[in-house]
């Protein structure tokens, strides 16, 4: 029967409610999707999606391009491609992974459609229900939403200024070996976090692949970010330590833009044929359009000269964002991001940030509560802020509304911590504590 609970849609009932899948009914709207329809109103300043400002690119020039690319070469352009992807805009990605210290084989590169699409293989092709993922805390929302799909065991490993803590790791994995469970493997974002914004340091590195490599944990190494770096050059990719040891994923959609839906997967050679065919299977081929396109602009445009510009308009909006919180919210830490889009803001005791989101939304500005970047509902002392988006001007008004907010339901919170004396309880921080501290 009908569960006629669950199973309403909307203000239907949904007759086939009984016939989904469990991963069906594992899957979530993200908490970043379900703010669209606010963040989409002109009146509100949006401090929450990760949306790249493409406004820079060249797009008449690329315009040309493609025109040019589908007259010559449309009749392969517009046809299916390998399962792997092209070889010429694979052989370009060892080039890119180069400057992060990768030696890689375009042999075994494995184009997908963005590389969240490379997370879900590589889940799809590793994970069992109950079997454990590790993964920072906080972590990037899509990847757990994936990872909870799957009906995995989310294990969530502390994190500070230099990124994932070792010794925590090392106490999860003998944690989990302990609890008799199978670990798949660590995923981590070593480059400017989503959400944290930190950055792992070389020492770090170099531990926690080799505690991976010693207790043989297959490490997945994210890092759609590692080229927007505001300081110095990229520092060596984990894939760089122990190639066999490490599955690397890269993304064009910030170094270029999202449209095209292009990433990829460098993998060791006996996972990289598994995903070739979870990947011929879930797609085909990845759009040939996408990466012959992806291929002329690398071949003919200056992209890395590109890739500069955007480095310095972030850093502008970084700095935005972070002059604006010393400003308006001195009641609130955060951390400084060496790069990439985001901050991570630890609020005063006693705040919820889920619960403040609907007043934030009211006082027009809106941001992603931390809970959503946990499977364990952490998270409700911290909001990750995005710069990547709005311009300058936007990103300080959009600070000024949100310390309206947070000023007042701190107001109310130190009003109903007083004692009185008619006992009134007093309000207490039911927050988990999180290890990530920065001072503004």
């Amino acid at each position: 029967m009908t569960n006629l609970v669950e199973g309403i849609s909307g203000s239907r009932r949904d007759p086939w409610w009984d016939t989904y899948s469990q991963r069906a009914h594992n899957l979530r709207q993200s908490e970043v999707r379900s703010l669209f329809s606010v963040v989409s109103r002109p009146e509100v300043v949006s401090l929450a999606g990760g949306m790249p400002n493409i406004k820079d690119l060249p797009l008449d020039a690329l315009a040309d391009t493609v025109a040019d690319l589908i007259r010559e070469h449309g009749a392969q352009a517009l046809q299916y491609g390998q399962g792997r992807g092209w070889d010429p805009l694979r052989q370009d990605i060892c080039q890119i992974m180069a400057l992060e210290g990768i030696r890689g084989d375009f042999e075994n590169v494995v184009v997908t459609t963005g590389s969240q699409q490379a997370v879900d293989l590589i889940t799809q092709i590793f994970v069992n229900p109950g079997d454990v993922i590790l993964c920072e805390a906080p972590s990037y929302l899509g990847s757990l939403g994936i990872f909870q799909s799957y009906q995995a065991d989310i294990r969530h490993v502390p994190m500070d200024q230099e990124g994932l803590l070792p010794d925590a790791l090392e106490k999860a994995i003998l944690k989990a070996r302990a609890d008799g469970k199978s670990i798949k493997f660590l995923y981590t974002i070593p480059n400017f976090h989503n959400p944290a914004g930190v950055t792992q340091s070389l020492e770090r590195r170099r531990a926690i692949v080799d505690l991976c490599e010693r207790h043989h944990v297959l490490i997945l190494e994210d890092n759609p970010y590692g080229l927007l770096g505001f300081e110095s050059e990229p520092l060596p990719a984990l894939q760089s330590f122990n190639p066999d040891g490490v599955v690397y994923l890269g993304s064009f959609s910030k170094m270029f833009a999202p449209g095209y839906r292009i990433g990829w997967a460098l993998a060791p050679h006996a996972i990289r044929d598994k995903l070739v065919l979870a990947n011929e299977s879930a797609i085909l081929s990845p759009s040939m359009m996408g990466q012959m396109v992806l291929n002329a602009y690398i071949r003919d445009f200056d992209w890395f000269g590109q890739v500069k510009q955007y480095r310095g308009m972030y850093k502008e909006r970084r700095d935005a964002m972070l002059e604006s919180l010393e400003r308006y919210l001195p009641v609130c830490s955060w951390t400084v991001p060496a790069g990439g889009f985001y901050t991570w803001v630890k609020l005063p005791e006693g705040l919820d940030a889920k619960d403040m989101l609907p007043r934030a939304v009211t006082g027009l500005v809106a941001y992603v509560s931390g809970t959503a970047f946990y499977a364990d509902g952490q998270g409700r002392d911290h909001l990750r802020l995005s710069y990547c988006f709005p311009p300058p001007d936007e990103i300080r008004e959009g600070v000024r509304r949100l310390s309206v907010v947070v000023n007042r339901e701190k107001e109310l919170v130190d009003l109903f911590s007083l004692p009185t004396n008619n006992a009134v309880p007093q309000v207490k921080n039911i927050n988990n504590a999180h290890p990530l501290k920065s001072g503004n």
